[in-house]
């Protein structure tokens, strides 16, 4: 008659074994963390680099001498170029876009108020004036300051204005509108047969001026329009009014927007 086999007592698993599942998902979210970020370290550094590049060259930082305005330290964001339907995919994630519209608001406040110490530095107040709104940065420069009466030429005191606004924008990425303003008196000369010339040969004019004072600026991104009397900024009743409607306006156009929390690229 054939023996039995004793069989030993059941094998317990050890409690202390419990850990090693947790732990081995554990790794592998990490993993997958530390891929994603170094993924997204490396999405946007060509153009980190040009970006910063193009602030070293404008405004002397890092080195590269005494630039136009010296130690203005503006932030590097990512930048979306071209058409699209601008909503951000994968490429970088919402949270990549987010930053970069912080970034690029951080830059225009940085802007705003290097131009607004050289407007008072330089006792421009009643002749500059800059906004920040959603649309962009704005800067408003009265007639005054770049034009006679009348005229699309500029006079020589434009100088303090052209190469200081040139430098500004050759060291960001943005879309650039350049718009003329008149007030609503009528004009008609052989050059000016309307203040729709007039506006639009001013803005033109000062749009050319900007490329001659710095030649890294590309002209691609900017556009010229004239606006005759059409956008009042004050009433064309008093004096006054009409000396304010009569300007020429650059704005810097946001390239980003959030919207419902998730950013969207401007095209």
């Amino acid at each position: 008659m054939a023996k039995k086999k004793k069989h030993g007592p059941p094998h317990e698993e050890e409690a202390g074994e419990a850990w090693l599942l947790p732990y081995s998902d554990l790794m592998t979210l990490l993993m997958a963390l530390f891929l994603c970020l170094f993924c997204m370290s490396k999405m946007d550094s060509g153009k980190a680099a040009a970006m910063g590049a193009a602030f070293g060259k404008a405004f002397g930082i890092g080195g590269g001498g005494g630039g136009l305005l010296p130690g203005l330290g503006l932030a590097v964001y990512p930048h979306r170029d071209g058409a699209g339907d601008g909503n951000t995919d994968g490429d970088g994630g919402e949270d990549t876009g987010n930053r970069a519209y912080l970034a690029e608001n951080e830059t225009l406040e940085h802007l705003k108020e290097t131009m607004d110490r050289y407007i008072v530095t330089n006792h421009l107040k009643e002749e500059l004036k800059t906004t920040l709104t959603e649309e962009g940065l704005m800067i408003r420069i009265k007639e005054t300051a770049l034009f006679p009466s009348g005229s699309a030429d500029l006079v020589n005191e434009s100088q303090l204005v052209v190469p200081v606004v040139a430098g500004l924008l050759a060291a960001i990425p943005e879309r650039v509108i350049i718009s003329g303003h008149t007030d609503n008196v009528p004009i008609a000369t052989a050059q000016y047969p309307s203040n729709w010339e007039l506006s639009s040969a001013r803005a033109m004019t000062f749009m050319k001026a900007l490329f001659a004072s710095n030649a890294t600026l590309n002209p691609a991104r900017f556009s010229a329009i004239g606006y005759s009397e059409y956008r009042p900024a004050a009433t064309n009743d008093t004096e006054e009014g009409r000396a304010r409607n009569r300007r020429v306006e650059i704005m810097i156009a946001r390239s980003f927007k959030m919207a419902e929390g998730t950013l969207v690229a401007k095209q």
